[in-house]
């Protein structure tokens, strides 16, 4: 996944250091994070009709989801860093606590730790 952000080095600051991920790289407006299974990175906005071919339009059009293992000790870290908490910690019927918070561009990221479902998936 990569977010189109309009201030790289607020965006880079925010993932880095209140969300936690690990920081790989910056280079020529991108920038990459250490993560695992998916690449999650940033560009900004400003080079994207470059990239895209067309101006790329601000957030909140995306949303990032962490599954962590307590929500609730992440609430309270996140709103010791001053971070926009939306809503949360909620416990979701489909089997999931979570918390928002909006990040820099007002993309939407979920803190989701799985708990019990209280309704079954449909077949």
């Amino acid at each position: 996944m990569i977010l189109y952000v309009s201030d790289l080095a607020a965006s880079i600051a925010f993932y880095r250091d209140v969300v936690g991920l690990p920081f790989k790289f910056e280079d020529a407006g991108y920038a990459e994070f250490a993560t695992e299974g998916t690449r999650f990175a940033l560009y900004e906005r400003r080079r994207a009709a470059w990239l895209t071919g067309s101006e790329v339009a601000p957030g909140p059009a995306a949303e990032v989801v962490f599954v962590v293992d307590d929500v609730d000790a992440e609430a309270r870290r996140l709103a010791a860093f001053g971070a926009r908490i939306l809503s949360g910690p909620a416990d979701r019927p489909w089997g999931h606590r979570t918390l928002h918070v909006a990040d820099p561009d007002g993309f939407v990221v979920e803190f989701a730790q799985r708990i019990p479902r209280r309704r079954p998936r449909k077949p």
